[in-house]
Protein backbone atom coordinates (compact mmCIF):
# COMPACT_ATOMS: atom_id res chain seq x y z
CA UNK A 1 0.00 0.00 0.00
CA UNK A 2 1.04 3.60 -0.46
CA UNK A 3 0.47 6.86 1.36
CA UNK A 4 0.44 10.35 -0.11
CA UNK A 5 3.09 12.58 1.43
CA UNK A 6 3.51 16.34 1.23
CA UNK A 7 6.81 18.23 1.11
CA UNK A 8 7.60 21.92 1.15
CA UNK A 9 11.07 22.86 -0.02
CA UNK A 10 12.39 26.41 0.23
CA UNK A 11 15.51 27.58 -1.56
CA UNK A 12 16.96 30.75 -3.05
CA UNK A 13 15.84 30.42 -6.67
CA UNK A 14 13.19 28.85 -8.89
CA UNK A 15 10.37 30.66 -7.14
CA UNK A 16 11.84 30.16 -3.70
CA UNK A 17 9.30 27.57 -2.56
CA UNK A 18 8.10 24.31 -4.02
CA UNK A 19 5.18 22.25 -2.73
CA UNK A 20 5.04 18.63 -3.75
CA UNK A 21 2.73 15.68 -3.19
CA UNK A 22 4.12 12.23 -3.82
CA UNK A 23 3.19 8.63 -3.15
CA UNK A 24 5.49 6.41 -1.14
CA UNK A 25 5.26 3.16 0.80
CA UNK A 26 3.21 3.28 4.01
CA UNK A 27 6.35 2.50 6.00
CA UNK A 28 8.37 5.45 4.64
CA UNK A 29 8.69 6.94 8.13
CA UNK A 30 10.38 3.80 9.41
CA UNK A 31 13.37 4.90 7.29
CA UNK A 32 16.02 7.34 8.43
CA UNK A 33 15.41 11.03 7.67
CA UNK A 34 18.20 10.96 5.07
CA UNK A 35 16.59 8.05 3.22
CA UNK A 36 13.20 9.78 3.35
CA UNK A 37 14.79 12.87 1.79
CA UNK A 38 16.50 10.74 -0.85
CA UNK A 39 13.15 9.17 -1.78
CA UNK A 40 11.58 12.64 -2.03
CA UNK A 41 14.39 14.08 -4.17
CA UNK A 42 14.04 11.17 -6.59
CA UNK A 43 10.35 12.09 -6.89
CA UNK A 44 11.18 15.79 -7.48
CA UNK A 45 13.51 14.80 -10.29
CA UNK A 46 10.80 12.64 -11.89
CA UNK A 47 7.92 15.11 -11.44
CA UNK A 48 9.92 18.04 -12.88
CA UNK A 49 11.68 16.07 -15.62
CA UNK A 50 15.06 17.28 -14.34
CA UNK A 51 18.13 15.76 -15.92
CA UNK A 52 20.40 17.01 -13.14
CA UNK A 53 19.83 17.57 -9.44
CA UNK A 54 22.32 17.11 -6.65
CA UNK A 55 22.16 17.90 -2.97
CA UNK A 56 24.13 17.76 0.24
CA UNK A 57 22.39 17.23 3.55
CA UNK A 58 23.85 19.17 6.47
CA UNK A 59 21.22 18.21 9.05
CA UNK A 60 18.17 15.93 9.08
CA UNK A 61 15.68 15.47 11.90
CA UNK A 62 12.65 13.22 12.31
CA UNK A 63 9.82 13.42 14.79
CA UNK A 64 8.29 9.93 14.83
CA UNK A 65 5.13 10.89 16.72
CA UNK A 66 4.30 13.83 14.42
CA UNK A 67 5.65 11.98 11.35
CA UNK A 68 7.59 15.02 10.19
CA UNK A 69 11.07 15.25 8.72
CA UNK A 70 13.06 18.48 8.51
CA UNK A 71 16.17 18.68 6.33
CA UNK A 72 18.70 21.49 5.82
CA UNK A 73 21.36 21.43 3.14
CA UNK A 74 22.56 22.64 -0.23
CA UNK A 75 20.85 21.82 -3.54
CA UNK A 76 22.24 22.21 -7.04
CA UNK A 77 20.26 22.20 -10.28
CA UNK A 78 23.43 22.59 -12.38
CA UNK A 79 27.19 22.39 -11.85
CA UNK A 80 27.38 26.08 -10.94
CA UNK A 81 24.07 26.68 -9.14
CA UNK A 82 24.43 25.72 -5.46
CA UNK A 83 21.94 27.18 -3.01
CA UNK A 84 20.86 26.44 0.56
CA UNK A 85 17.53 24.71 1.14
CA UNK A 86 15.14 23.72 3.91
CA UNK A 87 12.65 20.90 3.39
CA UNK A 88 9.75 19.61 5.50
CA UNK A 89 8.11 16.26 4.70
CA UNK A 90 5.05 14.66 6.31
CA UNK A 91 2.05 12.52 5.38
CA UNK A 92 -0.52 14.63 3.54
CA UNK A 93 -3.05 13.93 6.33
CA UNK A 94 -0.80 15.94 8.71
CA UNK A 95 -1.49 19.21 6.80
Amino acid sequence: MTTTYHATMMHGRRGGEGKYDFDAPDDLFLMTPVRIMRFFMDEVKKQNHLSYIDYEINAAFKNKEAQTVAVVGVVSFSDSDEQPFVCMISPKDND
